[in-house]
Formats: structure tokens, sequence, C-alpha cells
């Protein structure tokens, strides 16, 4: 790896075909993606659908890399681990899928462009992504200043539920 590297956060979910797997291995996966290296993960977590309602409980995660790599080019690496577990894209908003990988935060980037927005929007108001995240990252301030923590202790009691185990 370069000398230069970012540090990202990369939220994970599930909610097909033994979504718990699908989060473990893709975990594994990410840490082998070119120039890239896991530091931490977070735990895996139970969320209900953000969508529409008549699909399964999500599996969600959320890890810390370090990459040499620029967000468009792990955003590409990131799609490609997302087909070989199945993923197919579809009309429907937040539906069902087997392996969803999104780029949370790259250093303090902002971006927005018609592939990629970072910070991902919306991800303040999703305890399944501000939880893990205050997990990995208690000490993480956002690019608009606000604390990881502060945001992770306003998410509502039980809208997420750790899994058992590691």
């Amino acid at each position: 790896m370069s000398s230069t590297t970012t540090t990202a956060f990369i939220g994970i979910g599930s909610n097909l075909s033994d979504p718990a797997e699908h989060v473990r291995t893709a975990i594994s996966e990410i840490d082998n993606v070119a120039d890239t290296r896991l530091k931490r993960h977070s735990s895996l977590y139970w969320s209900a659908p953000m969508g529409p309602p008549d699909q399964p409980d999500y599996v969600n995660a959320v890890v810390e890399v370090q990459t040499s790599l620029d967000c468009l080019e792990l955003l590409d690496h990131l799609q490609h681990l997302e087909c070989t577990h199945g993923r197919a894209r579809s009309q429907i908003r937040w539906g069902p899928r087997t392996l969803d990988l999104d780029i949370l935060l790259f250093g303090a980037e902002i971006l927005e462009c018609d592939r990629l927005t970072i910070p991902h929007p919306g991800m303040i108001d999703r305890p399944f992504v501000m939880i893990p995240l205050a997990e990995i990252a208690p000490d993480l301030i956002l690019p608009d200043g606000i604390s990881v923590v502060d945001l992770a202790r306003r998410m509502p009691t039980g809208a997420v539920a750790r899994l058992p185990g590691p």
C-alpha cells in the first residue's frame, strides 16, 4: 500500500440468503480488496428494513479500512463484491438484497457526483449505521463537526439488536 492512505468507513447490510453469513464473508473480502486493509469491524446487528415492510430484517455492520484507492476506485471494488454475492439491482428503493456495501465516510472528503455522495446521505438518521459506527470509532467526528457517539445516543432504543457471537 502506498504511503498516502485514507481512512474510510463502509456500511454492510444483507437481508437475503443467510444475511449474517453474507456480512461476515463481506468483511473478509473487503480486507482482500487491492490497496486496502481492514482495521476494525463492528459487531453484527439486526434491524428492521427501511424500505418496503414485506421483506426480511437486515443484518448490518460497519468496517473501518485504510486504503490508497480513491473513493470511486473503492466504490468499483465494493460493487464488484456485491455482484459476486448475487446482488441484483432493482427498481425498488431500499428493497431486499443479498449484499449492500456503502461508503459512509472517506477521510474528511465531501463529495457529490452521479455515482457517489460522501458522507453517505441519511447515515446520521440510521441506527443500523450510527450504532455500529460508534462501536468501532467512538472518537470520530463527522465532517460537519458532529460526534458519532452523540448521534448514536439519539437513536431510538431497540432500533437495532446486536447478534450474539463474534
